[in-house]
């Protein structure tokens, strides 16, 4: 008598796995399957399961989004379960450390820095620039991490701004 391969599989699944309700995306091994924007099936235990099953349950769509890209360009969506790598995590860590840095100096150059006492008027305008000038690396780190679509353009425009916002005054002791 031949045992059913089956039957060992059996203890790798829990009751409910191919439920639609659940972890919509996920492969019956574990590994998450990249779903589209849009998409409205999941890959669970081999089969295709609706999950927009549920009204309102995780995944589901409205019909304005369905099988359309955000800009309609006409490129194809980036993966929604597409998740940052490691090294790219690492990266944006010390990144974040450098913009926390020039910010850091932005502030002590603002709070050093007198201003020229030309008039009322150029006064507050020169106060007013040092701390949009102190404001522009976190809104610079802040609109990098979101605006960008793919994470090699997000570095590319945090390393641009890490060249653009260095706090130039508070590394040449300007403020001292």
């Amino acid at each position: 008598m031949r045992p059913d391969p089956d039957a060992d599989d059996d203890a790798l699944r829990w009751e409910g796995d191919d439920d639609a309700t659940l972890a919509p995306g996920w492969k019956a091994v574990g590994n998450p399957a990249p779903l589209k924007r849009g998409e409205k099936t999941a890959r669970v235990a081999g089969e295709s399961a609706a999950v927009d099953a549920v009204p309102g349950g995780p995944g589901a769509t409205t019909g304005t989004d369905a099988g359309t890209d955000e800009d309609g360009d006409g490129e194809a969506a980036e993966p929604v379960g597409a998740q940052t790598g490691s090294v790219e995590l690492v990266v944006l860590g010390v990144l974040g450390g450098v913009y926390l840095l020039y910010t850091i100096g932005w502030i002590i150059t603002a709070l050093r820095t007198a201003t020229p006492g030309t008039s009322i008027v150029g006064d507050f305008m020169y106060s007013l620039g040092l701390w949009l000038a102190v404001l522009a690396a976190p809104t610079w780190f802040v609109l990098a991490l979101r605006g960008a679509r793919t994470g090699r353009s997000r570095l590319v425009w945090l390393v641009v701004g890490a060249v653009v916002l260095a706090p130039l005054p508070f590394i040449f002791g300007v403020t001292a």
